[in-house]
């Protein structure tokens, strides 16, 4: 018979385990700062010993870092998910800003539709709580903060979706586009948007995830994104005919 004694699981085996489903699941963050040990220890209700035993393991492994004098992070374990080569290469190929809008709003989109069938009670408030911050906090093109949570609402959708390899390829896309790497997000805004649509289509995505309407909720991601794309073609066309222009000028000097 295919039958074996169980084993008694070690505390610290227990202890990792955990760990690894709250960074599976999206909830600690590259970056986080874990509780100090004392607190961590009486938390999870192990001895100190076990807990440092459990957080070398996942120390080697890459998924927490220890920062002399300030303590344990959750590692970037999405910096993997793109070289810095390809990185580089991204920022310098207008083909990479539109394939990436493409495969956001095919993502996003799925992950929207998922949200509103899937999403927890709890999860439609963390959306409903950043929504209302990003709305007090005003234009992102003159508020950081109204940018940082711009970002967090569509991550908290990609948490609802309740699919972790979506969640955390969709969150290293994500933090691409906050440093960065694919469009300025403050030129955008200040340019070739209006803020007033931006909010309006941020609202529309909420009402229908809060109403639990897949199909309006996915709609209402992908016409957002639609939006976008075309400020970005727009923010393109005019860099290209400033360009034009400069040229005429500086010909039609050099013939004076």
């Amino acid at each position: 018979m295919p039958f074996q004694k169980v084993q008694p699981e070690k505390l610290s085996t227990s202890v990792v385990r955990q760990i690894e489903q709250l960074i599976l699941r999206g909830i600690l963050s590259p970056g986080e700062r874990l509780p100090a040990e004392r607190e961590l220890a009486e938390r999870l209700g192990v001895s100190r010993p076990s807990l440092r035993e459990a957080i070398g393991e996942l120390q080697e492994r890459g998924l927490l870092t220890s920062k002399a004098g300030s303590g344990v992070f959750v590692g970037d374990v999405l910096g993997s998910a793109f070289s810095p080569a390809l990185v580089q290469l991204f920022s310098s190929h207008d083909e990479a800003l539109f394939d990436y809008l493409s495969f956001r709003r095919d993502m996003e989109g799925l992950a929207a539709e998922r949200a509103a069938r899937l999403g927890s009670d709890d999860d439609l408030k963390v959306i409903q709580t950043i929504f209302d911050k990003m709305k007090a906090a005003g234009n992102p093109a003159e508020s950081e903060e109204a940018a940082k949570l711009d970002a967090q609402f569509h991550s908290a959708i990609m948490d609802a979706s309740h699919n972790v390899v979506m969640l955390h390829m969709m969150r290293s896309m994500i933090d691409l586009l906050r440093e960065g790497v694919f469009y300025n997000r403050k030129v955008m805004f200040q340019q070739y948007t209006s803020y007033e649509a931006i909010l309006e289509q941020h609202e529309a995505i909420n009402a229908a995830l809060q109403a639990r309407d897949p199909a309006a909720a996915r709609a209402a991601v992908e016409r957002h994104l639609d939006y976008v794309k075309q400020a970005l073609m727009d923010h393109q066309r005019a860099e290209r005919n400033a360009d034009v222009a400069r040229q005429r000028l500086e010909h039609e000097k050099s013939k004076s």
